[in-house]
């Protein structure tokens, strides 16, 4: 399990409820949280996904992620 970061438009809690069911519902997810106090709004995955599964959960909900290298 490793944990990722991405940089995402989600900005509110609106936002988190339209992408809960993509990210909930994506195998390898295994918990997840976005800091929407962050200017980058940035989404915190930990599990097992790929860094392009998490993106494309995100783009389904209407969102756009962007990978946070370490």
């Amino acid at each position: 399990m490793s944990t990722q970061k991405f940089k995402t438009n989600i900005k509110c809690g609106g936002c988190i409820a339209a992408v809960t069911p993509s990210l909930d519902n994506t195998p390898g997810i295994y918990t997840w949280q976005v800091d929407t106090a962050n200017p980058d709004k940035i989404l915190t995955i930990e599990g097992d996904a790929s860094s392009d599964t998490v993106i494309q959960a995100v783009e389904l909900a209407g969102y756009t992620a962007t990978k946070i290298d370490d």
